[in-house]
């Protein structure tokens, strides 16, 4: 299902979607680089939602190298409104790996994912949600990046996971890292920890989240785009 707003910008439309998982309804923003051959969700963390300053950034980046986007809220307005109180259901990894899952399976019978390999990218405990649907979601996920994640929270399914995993951690944000350090220990895949040094939690320094985007976006060249067409979008930036 497609709501009401199209942004058509040059080489690029951004769509506001529906999401119709079978069991809730999610709203998402598909953002459409012309010639895209990789989609990438977006997990947000704890508290947040598809209007994340952070991840809106990042995925502009992703989408200026030529990678669609899918940024969505993992909870309906109704839950938020629960959670906002609660705190509970942002913790619930099971239900928002679900989540996760439901919409990638949405996703791919879309004419856009047609013949794109897709990854996932998660913030804090969304990374946790990404990680847990990428060990169910093998066959159809090429690639997990981590931003100030708690893959700790991923428990077993850690195990699991064999799609390439880049782990990114501020250099300041001293417990996010040993989880992360003891997650990377636990990983049977091809798997990386980058410290950016100086940086907090939600990478608000100067030039910060501009690594971020610029690593997240390097492992997705990688592992989610094709090699021949990469080789041809690298020459002509030459």
């Amino acid at each position: 299902m497609v709501s009401g707003r199209n942004l058509v910008q040059k080489d690029r439309t951004e769509i506001e979607v529906s999401i119709d998982t079978g069991k809730v309804i999610l709203q998402g923003t598909l953002g459409l680089p012309k010639d895209s051959e990789a989609i990438v969700l977006f997990a947000h963390g704890s508290g947040s939602s598809r209007h994340s300053p952070r991840n809106r950034y990042v995925a502009h980046v992703l989408q200026s190298q030529g990678i669609a986007t899918l940024l969505f809220d993992l909870l309906t307005v109704e839950e938020e409104s629960i959670d906002s109180y609660s705190g509970q259901l942002r913790f619930d990894i099971p239900l928002l790996a679900n989540r996760l899952i439901d919409v990638t399976r949405w996703l791919v019978k879309r004419p856009e994912a047609k013949r794109a390999q897709l990854g996932y990218f998660g913030a804090s405990t969304g990374a946790a949600a990404a990680l847990c649907a990428a060990a169910q979601m093998r066959d159809a996920i090429h690639a997990v990046v981590s931003r100030g994640g708690r893959p700790d929270l991923a428990g077993d399914a850690l195990d699991a996971v064999r799609v390439p995993t880049l782990l990114i951690v501020g250099g300041d944000d001293e417990p996010v890292i040993g989880m992360n350090q003891e997650a990377l220990a636990r990983l049977r895949c091809e798997k990386k920890l980058v410290i950016v040094p100086g940086a907090t939690h939600l990478f608000e320094e100067p030039g910060a989240l501009e690594q971020v985007a610029r690593l997240a976006a390097e492992w997705f060249q990688q592992h989610c785009v094709v090699a021949d067409k990469r080789t041809v979008r690298d020459s002509r930036r030459l």
